[in-house]
């Protein structure tokens, strides 16, 4: 599986093909992040493959659908347990982010973990995730934030109204030099 862009969430739900001796089978169901929904199905049989004794060629999906979040609007600290293999053995990872989207976050977590630690997307396994509050921040990264009164400085600005004139941004050529700093 790649990595390729934003990675969607997905719900599986699959079980073994009906029988004769079980016409009803269990039915698993998992949430699973991926670029699409092959690489979901995918990636569903790879677990129940190490869960169950169940395969591809033994089973069915029953359904397939991407779950979206409500309400995307507002920055929301999310945290993020994982496995994963790296060249000398298995790994457990704690990580937190924030981002708009549970989806933007295991993004960030995909690229992060392959900048950092060289880790490719297929050794890469979610266990669990959580939005966090406020005292639940366990990172300084993310506790800076948290803060009351935080404060986003915009120190270098580019003035695009002067007085009645063109800006100087929307000029193809000017003699001079654009001023950023309005203290």
């Amino acid at each position: 599986m790649t990595a390729a862009g934003l990675m969607r969430q997905y719900q599986v739900v699959g079980r073994k093909a009906a029988t004769e001796e079980n016409p009803n089978p269990e039915a698993y169901r998992m949430v699973i992040f991926a670029p699409n929904a092959v690489a979901a199905k995918s990636k569903f049989w790879y677990f129940m493959r190490q869960f169950r004794k169940m395969k591809k060629t033994t089973g069915e999906i029953l359904d397939c659908v991407e779950i979206v979040e409500k309400n995307s609007r507002i920055v929301k600290n999310y945290g993020i347990w994982l496995r994963y293999d790296s060249r000398s053995g298995t790994h457990n990872m704690y990580r937190e982010y924030r981002d708009l989207r549970l989806t933007g976050a295991v993004s960030q977590l995909y690229n992060e973990m392959a900048g950092r630690h060289r880790c490719r997307p297929r050794s890469i396994q979610i266990i669990r995730t959580a939005t966090l509050g406020a005292s639940e921040l366990k990172r300084p990264n993310g506790m800076q934030f948290a803060q009351g009164g935080v404060k986003f400085p915009l120190p270098h600005r580019v003035d695009t109204a002067k007085r009645g004139q063109k800006a100087l941004s929307d000029r193809t050529f000017s003699t001079v030099r654009p001023t950023t700093y309005f203290g």
